[in-house]
């Protein structure tokens, strides 16, 4: 799963820490291989038009579709570039969010007085998770899929009990 607790919380433990982050299909040596294989096919058909004028009008789309291609999958990383790290000392909670542009989103909350919800239809996504502090509700997990954010769920409330 794309979250890890260091050390996992236990009845007797006051302090841990939880990261989670995006999952990745694509990781970086993949997206390598990926379009290697991508331009290695698509110029597959183009090997029969070498020596003609007709190449000339194929190569541009060629290119930008490739290019389009790479353009997209590295939009794609750059926003899913989001980590966020819950940290449980013995008195306090802290949510720290580090967005994709680099800005990061603090949240803290005394650790007794923290409740987790889950929502799950509500929210913007199905299995939506809060915490709720400091009169503030905050999310936490939002790019999980549907069926991690229940597990996560789940561990939380044994974290906070």
């Amino acid at each position: 799963m794309p979250y890890e607790w260091t050390p996992h919380p236990t009845d007797d433990q006051a302090n841990w820490r939880l990261s989670l982050w995006p999952y990745r299909s694509l990781l970086r040596k993949d997206f390598v291989i990926f379009m290697g294989g991508t331009a290695t096919l698509t110029l597959i058909p183009l090997i029969g038009m070498l020596g003609t004028g007709a190449i000339w009008y194929v190569l541009p789309f060629f290119i930008l579709m490739f290019s389009g291609l790479w353009w997209a999958i590295n939009v794609s990383y750059s926003r899913g570039e989001v980590l966020e790290e819950l940290s449980v000392d013995s008195t306090t909670a802290y949510l720290i969010r580090n967005n994709p542009d680099g800005s990061k989103q603090i949240w803290q909350a005394n650790r007794y007085w923290v409740t987790v919800h889950f929502h799950p239809k509500g929210g913007p996504v199905e299995n939506y998770i809060t915490l709720r502090g400091s009169d503030r509700e905050v999310e936490i997990g939002a790019f999980l899929d549907v069926s991690e954010r229940a597990a996560l769920f789940d561990d939380l409330k044994r974290a906070f009990r």
